[in-house]
């Protein structure tokens, strides 16, 4: 199948009967999941609660006609959630008529970036995110949006997120009810998040069963609070709802504000960046699972229609989640029918009566949202960078940090920077070992690793990193220390670069070892070179360093060392 050919031909022409039942399954066990998760997560938003379910309905019927996930499960997400609240509260009140408008309009210009890198085969661009860097985004994001959601916990009104300041009154007001419920809603989904599973398995149900029971907890927690409110009246206690849920399905328009394109562009750019992330993260843990090939163009597609579909919807930015998709992969989903499924169900809850909608109280919501991004809080990455790496270890605290203190966007660009500047730190310092020959053998190694012979006045370097304008310089410093330490036991007559592992050469690299050519020329020393990859000694044939080298080209550095070790020897005789 061409790679450019929209996914759903493939899936639904093999498509049989037998996979049916896992996909509906799958369909309603997600649908059960995303009222009241989806609702939550638009409140991360600023936004009226419906719009998390308007957001799970359109966006996911899009991506299953282009996207190339088998399993992947996209709708409203708390990161993605959280900046949006972000890039709109500069701009408009929460929960305004303007604020609504430019969440759609930021789903339609993350929509048309994400559209266009498909488009443009841009999907590698991802690589250049550090997973250190992704873990401490999500980190310091799930701090913020837990602390956020605390006001409504405790139930006082619940006020715009501001990513620049977690300050929360000495003074805050309490509403006891509010309270009691919000708390009591935190210790059951805690106590589900870490025994259910456990107690389900205990009481007869298999491994896969008990873990979608476990993740089934916020639904039933939620179902029991509203049964609660309704019962007790708690709504006129003063417990804060969800309040009326518009019936019927979302219009299928879009409002803009002509005044807002550039405001939003930055932040779209970034909320698109953010987007493919996390949902190529979900979808390729899960094709390993099933063996699946995923393409990274055309998800970048089908995500970016699904946003669209979302900015048409009235909604806000989607992405696919990776604790969704886990569900939606546990419970049995096989095509994408699944999500197809979910989106049904989801319309016909509001298309039938929805007026039980309006008695969610917003404590145990906040609850949901709080126990959901707390699970995100993983520090394995944290631990493993600690031993393994220093700098993608600040890394990764420096984002955490920087989303905390700076915002989402400067937590982003730190932990980005500090990524790149991590990896030109290394590339301007690359490791270079003074070879020797590993007795009886044609090998060569590190001779402060191992114990290799050397050669009176032939010195044999590898160089074990491409050279560019940015290490060059260091390059040749290093050359110039190992020659003199070299040349302290015996003159130095032939130094031999062993270029194993250059890759690429540029021209300022290539001006450099002509200088270093030169160099060696007037103190004579002949400069060799070894083992010189194909694609790097073409392009080194049209240049004049190969003409100008006043030593030679070896096959391998055995050639150079039997060649020239065997010249010096004969020299010393002759001498001698």
């Amino acid at each position: 199948m061409n790679s450019t050919t929209p996914q759903w031909l493939g899936w639904l022409k093999r498509y049989r009967r037998s996979l049916l039942a896992g996909d509906i399954s799958a369909g309603v066990v997600v649908a059960m999941m995303m009222i009241p998760q989806g609702m939550a997560y638009a409140m991360v938003a600023g936004l009226p609660p419906v719009a998390g379910i308007y957001a799970s309905i359109v966006p996911p019927l899009l991506y299953a006609l282009f996207g190339s996930s088998m399993t992947q499960s996209v709708g409203p997400m708390a990161i993605i959630a959280l900046m949006t609240a972000a890039a709109l509260g500069p701009l408009a009140a929460p929960g305004s008529a303007l604020y609504m408008v430019l969440a759609a309009q930021l789903a339609l210009v993350t929509g048309v970036v994400l559209l266009v890198c498909g488009l443009l085969r841009i999907g590698f661009l991802a690589n250049f995110f550090s997973r250190p860097v992704m873990s401490g985004f999500t980190i310091g994001s799930a701090l913020v949006i837990a602390w956020g959601q605390l006001p409504a916990l405790v139930g006082v009104a619940l006020p715009p997120v501001r990513l620049s300041s977690l300050y929360l009154p000495i003074h805050l007001p309490i509403h006891l009810p509010s309270v009691l419920l919000g708390g009591g809603a935190l210790v059951l989904l805690l106590a589900a998040r870490v025994w259910l599973a456990r107690l389900l398995r205990a009481l007869g149900l298999g491994p896969g069963a008990a873990t979608i029971g476990a993740r089934l907890a916020p639904m039933a927690v939620v179902l029991g609070a509203t049964v609660l409110v309704a019962w007790l009246d708690l709504a006129a206690a003063g417990v804060k709802t969800t309040g009326a849920v518009p019936a019927g399905l979302p219009g299928l328009n879009l409002a803009l504000s002509h005044g807002h394109w550039r405001a939003l562009l930055q932040p779209a750019l970034l909320i698109a960046f953010m987007v493919f992330l996390i949902s190529m993260s979900a979808a390729q843990t899960l094709a390993l699972k099933r063996q699946e090939k995923l393409h990274s163009n055309l998800e970048l597609i089908g995500l970016g229609a699904a946003n669209l579909g979302s900015a048409l919807s009235g909604a806000f930015p989607v992405t696919g989640s990776m604790s969704r998709s886990a569900v939606n992969f546990s419970a049995g989903a096989n095509t994408p029918l699944a999500s197809v499924i979910t989106a049904l169900l989801l319309a016909f809850a509001l298309v039938a009566p929805t007026g039980w909608l309006a008695l969610l109280p917003l404590p145990v919501l906040a609850a949901t949202i709080i126990v959901a991004v707390l699970g995100m809080l993983e520090l394995a990455t944290l631990r493993t960078a600690l031993r393994y790496d220093r700098g993608d270890a600040l890394a990764l605290v420096a984002t955490a940090g920087g989303v905390l203190a700076l915002g989402v966007e400067a937590g982003v660009v730190i932990g980005v920077v500090l990524s790149m500047g991590t990896l030109i730190w290394r590339a301007s310092r690359p490791h270079i070992v003074v070879l020797g020959r590993i007795a009886g053998t044609e090998h060569f190694r590190d001779i402060e690793r191992y114990p290799g012979d050397t050669a009176p006045g032939l010195l044999l370097l590898r160089i074990d990193a491409g050279l560019f304008f940015g290490n060059v310089d260091a390059v040749k410093a290093r050359i110039d220390e190992e020659l003199a330490a070299h040349s302290t036991h015996c003159a130095t007559r032939h130094l031999v670069l062993v270029l194993s592992a250059v890759n690429a050469i540029d021209t300022s690299a290539l001006f450099g070892l002509t200088e270093l050519n030169a160099l060696l020329r007037q103190r004579a020393i002949k400069l060799h070179l070894a083992e010189v990859k194909g694609p790097v000694l073409d392009r080194l044939k049209t240049s004049d360093l190969l003409v100008t080298l006043n030593g030679k080209v070896f096959l391998s550095a055995a050639m150079a060392w039997d060649e020239l070790a065997n010249e010096l020897a004969n020299e010393l005789a002759t001498q001698a």
